[in-house]
């Protein structure tokens, strides 16, 4: 089973697409972007991510994806 990253189309609209494409590139993860994951508050306070259901947030694109990483490594699904 791979990892499950989620994206709000209004937070890569509001600057995480560039974090966005270069997960959806890695083979070893399910990037999925959804109209609305319900973290408003979240999404207008910066850049975010659900990874395997948990928030992973950061200020800037390149941030966001070394911490997506990061929490994927720190915590594997097996």
């Amino acid at each position: 089973m791979k990892p499950i990253v989620e994206f709000c189309i209004s937070n890569i609209v509001n600057g995480a697409q560039q974090s966005f494409e270069k997960l959806d590139r890695d083979p070893n993860l399910d990037v999925l972007e959804y109209g609305c994951l319900s973290y408003c508050t979240k999404c207008s306070e910066g850049l975010y991510a659900l990874v395997n259901g948990e928030i992973v947030e950061a200020d800037t694109p390149e941030e966001l994806t070394d911490k997506v990483y990061q929490f994927i490594e720190e915590n594997p699904l097996f």
